[in-house]
This record gives structure tokens, sequence and C-alpha cells, in this order.
């Protein structure tokens, strides 16, 4: 059984026991978490809401905040002597998937 959820302008595919990386929420740890905008579910068959699923939840517990590995942005026109070199980290907050209903 599996679910496609919405959260923060991006959809993803999660199962029961799945550990998420969503973007930052700011909520402590241990928190229970409930996702509404659910997409679609797979339960022997595929059900696909129109755009969300009437009374469908997804519930999970918040693990932790951190902050991932730096990720490097960089930008070369050849013969130009143009450079440029940027870099971030995202902000997450893992989620631990407890139940699909």
């Amino acid at each position: 059984m599996y679910a496609v959820i919405k959260n923060g302008g991006k959809q993803y595919k999660v199962k029961e026991g799945d550990i998420i990386n969503f973007d930052k929420m700011g909520l402590e740890p241990k928190t229970k978490v409930e996702f509404k905008e659910v997409l679609a579910i797979f339960d022997e068959e595929l059900k696909v809401g129109a755009p969300y699923i009437e009374g469908a939840v997804v519930e999970g517990e918040v693990i932790n905040e951190g902050r991932d590995k730096k990720i490097v942005i960089f930008k070369k026109r050849r013969r130009k002597d143009s450079k440029l070199k940027r870099g971030f980290r995202r902000d997450f907050t893992r989620v631990k998937i407890t139940k699909i209903a």
C-alpha cells in the first residue's frame, strides 16, 4: 500500500514506515503531523482524487530537523571569461510515515 501526497508544492510517494525529508516545517521532534492533501492511494486498486481524495489522511511523526549536505552550483560560459559559483544547504524536517487511512 502506498500513497502520493502533496506538501510544499512537491509530490511524494510514501509507504508506511518510510522516512522522508520534507521542506522545513518548524515542528518539534515526536510531534504528530497529518497530510490531508492525498492525491492517490494504491491498495489493491488505484484510487485517484480530483484533485484530492475525500477523507484520506496520511499520518506521520517528526523525527528531527536539520540541514542537508551543501549543493554547489557552478556555471561557466566557455570563451566568455564568465564563471559563477554558488552553493546552499537545504533545511529539512525528517518525518516517519506511521499510517495511511
